[in-house]
């Protein structure tokens, strides 16, 4: 998505869903471009890096493991770091297990990470759920920041769950079909109308936590 794809989005979301609208204007100054892209690898190392973990203590832990390979985040160096190393890095024995996992799928082709972006979303999602530990939300993460795709919808995610809870003041959270059929007055910018979703829970604490992609 370009920045002009991002402005024409913004304007047909406003236009469309007035709930929305004010988090939009308040969010104006602000774009999920504005994030780094990394290669689809080093992505997706990060994501099992990060499960079940604070978004800080998965960059450390991401840190430590990125140095142990000095040539970059590769599948056949990662295939030759042995369990010490990992553990050292701060892996659990699972995520040991994933990483290895997503690695060998890497180097045997089985998961073609460098031509997912050829892929139609749910050949992507179809392709990543087959590695271990990675599951259709961790697909859909991949598909909205990696891959930008403009139209993706997590409608398991917490903190979309929370935001249209409160947003749309609901007596209780929505379940995966009421959110999709709020979202389909967001066609075809459903990833877009997510990330302001997401930044309607900033500062606020909901259930003690909010899952945030970004």
């Amino acid at each position: 998505m370009t920045p002009e794809e991002f402005a024409k989005a913004r304007r047909v979301l406003m236009r469309r869903d007035p709930v929305l609208a004010p988090v939009i204007r308040q969010h104006k100054e602000r774009s999920p471009l504005d994030r780094p892209v990394l290669d689809p690898f080093p992505s997706l190392v990060r994501v099992i890096a990060g499960q079940q973990i604070s978004t800080k203590a998965a960059a450390t832990i991401y840190g430590r493991l990125a140095a142990l390979m000095p040539g970059g985040v590769q599948p056949e160096a990662m295939l030759a770091l042995s369990d010490d190393e990992f553990r050292q890095a701060g892996m659990s024995r699972q995520k040991i297990t994933y990483l290895r996992d997503l690695a060998a799928k890497v180097v045997s082709g089985e998961l073609p990470i460098h031509s997912l972006h050829e892929l139609t979303d749910d050949e992507v999602i179809d392709a990543i759920v087959k590695v271990k530990g990675l599951g259709r939300w961790s697909a859909e993460m991949f598909l909205m920041f990696r891959l930008h795709r403009p139209d993706v919808l997590p409608v398991d995610d917490l903190g979309i769950v929370n935001a249209v809870h409160r947003l749309y003041r609901l007596r209780k959270k929505p379940a995966a079909d009421r959110i999709l059929k709020i979202g389909e007055a967001w066609r075809p910018y459903r990833t877009i109308a997510c990330w302001y979703l997401w930044r309607s829970l900033e500062n606020i604490p909901i259930d003690g936590k909010v899952k945030k992609a970004t």
